[in-house]
C-alpha cells in the first residue's frame, strides 16, 4: 500500500457515510477541495469510480458501496487500537497483571497495594503468587517482582529494597542437642526444614558463599546444597513455626528472624557463609510503561535513606 492510501481510504469512507464533502471535511479537519482531491486521486489509483457526484448530492457507486462494507470493520479496529493507546498516556487507568512470590508480596505489596488502589480507582490489579520464574511476556503479565539476581538482563528492573541475606538459624534448645555446623558440609548431619517450591515442585537449595583471602588474593567459594530433614513444606510461615519450635534448622530471610535472633530465641550459624544478594526488584519488558504501571512503580519504589 502506497503512502497516503490509508488516509485516502478513511477520507472516502467519511464522504460515503455522510454523503457530503462538506460534512466529511469538517469531521476530518480538511477543506472540501482537499478532500475531493484525495478521493479523486484514490479513484485514479484504483481505476474505479467510487462516488457518484452531482451538483446537489454525493453517493457511493456500487463499487464504492462494496468498498465501504470492506473498509468498515478495518477502520473500526484501527479506531479501537488508537483508543487503546490511552492506556499509555494521561491518568492511570486499565488493568495490571503482576506475578511474584509470597515473600515479595508480603514485604512489597502488602504495605503499598491497598493505598495504591484507593488512590487510583480506575486501575484494577491482579496478583498471581508463584515461585516459578515466569516468562512474563509469554504469560501476558505486565510486570513481576523477584530477587534482583533472577531478573533477565533484557528486562527493565526497578530496585524495590536493600540487599537481603538468607541465614541458617536454630533454637538454643536444638543446639543443646546438636553441635553447631562450622561449614555447609556439616549440615548433612542436621535435621533441616526443607521448602518445596510451589510452582516448580523442586526443593529450594541452600546456597552459601564464603569470601576470604588466599596468598593475598580475594577468593570466593560458592556452595549449593540439598539438605535433608524430617519436614518439607511449601509454606514459609509453617517452616518458620517449626524452626522456632526447635524441630530443625531453618534457611530463612534474615529480616524474618532478626527479632528472634536479637531476643535470643534463635541462634544464627554459618554467618561467614551467608552473604548479601540483590533484594526485591520490579521488572517489566518495555521501556514504555503505561501510566498505571508507572504509578504502581512509584507506589512501591524503595527510596534509600
Amino acid at each position: 500500500m502506497r503512502r497516503g492510501t490509508l488516509d485516502d481510504l478513511a477520507a472516502f469512507a467519511a464522504v460515503a457515510r455522510t454523503c457530503s464533502f462538506t460534512r466529511a471535511a469538517a469531521e476530518l479537519g480538511l477543506s472540501p477541495s482537499a478532500l475531493s482531491h484525495a478521493v479523486r486521486g484514490l479513484e485514479e489509483r484504483l481505476g474505479v469510480r467510487l462516488l457518484a457526484r452531482t451538483t446537489r448530492s454525493v453517493a457511493p457507486t456500487p463499487a464504492g458501496e462494496r468498498l465501504v462494507r470492506s473498509l468498515a470493520p478495518a477502520l473500526a479496529e484501527i479506531e479501537c487500537g488508537l483508543a487503546a493507546l490511552a492506556d499509555w498516556r494521561g491518568a492511570p487507568s486499565g488493568a495490571l497483571r503482576l506475578t511474584t512470590f509470597s515473600s515479595a508480596a508480603r514485604r512489597v505489596l502488602d504495605p503499598a497495594l491497598p493505598r495504591f488502589l484507593l488512590d487510583h480507582p480506575a486501575v484494577s490489579v491482579e496478583v498471581v503468587i508463584d515461585d516459578r520464574l515466569t516468562d512474563i511476556v509469554a504469560a501476558r503479565f505486565d510486570a513481576g517482582i523477584r530477587f534482583g539476581e533472577t531478573v533477565e538482563r533484557d528486562m527493565v528492573a526497578v530496585r524495590l529494597g536493600p540487599d537481603l541475606r538468607t541465614v541458617v538459624v536454630g533454637t538454643p534448645a536444638y543446639f543443646a542437642r546438636h553441635p553447631r555446623p562450622e561449614t555447609p558440609a556439616d549440615l548433612e548431619a542436621h535435621n533441616c526444614v526443607n521448602y518445596r517450591l510451589v510452582g516448580g515442585g523442586g526443593l529450594l537449595p541452600w546456597e552459601f558463599t564464603h569470601k576470604g583471602r588466599d596468598m593475598g588474593q580475594q577468593m570466593s567459594q560458592e556452595v549449593r546444597m540439598r539438605v535433608g530433614g524430617q519436614l518439607t513444606v511449601n509454606d514459609g510461615v509453617l517452616a518458620g513455626a517449626a524452626v522456632r519450635a526447635g524441630a530443625g534448622l531453618g534457611y530463612m530471610l534474615e529480616d524474618d528472624v532478626a527479632n528472634d535472633i536479637a531476643a535470643g530465641d534463635l541462634v544464627q550459624v554459618l554467618t561467614d557463609w551467608c552473604t548479601p544478594f540483590p533484594g526485591y526488584h520490579l521488572y517489566h519488558p518495555s521501556h514504555q510503561a503505561t501510566p498505571a504501571l508507572r504509578a504502581l512503580i512509584d507506589a512501591v519504589r524503595w527510596v534509600e535513606a
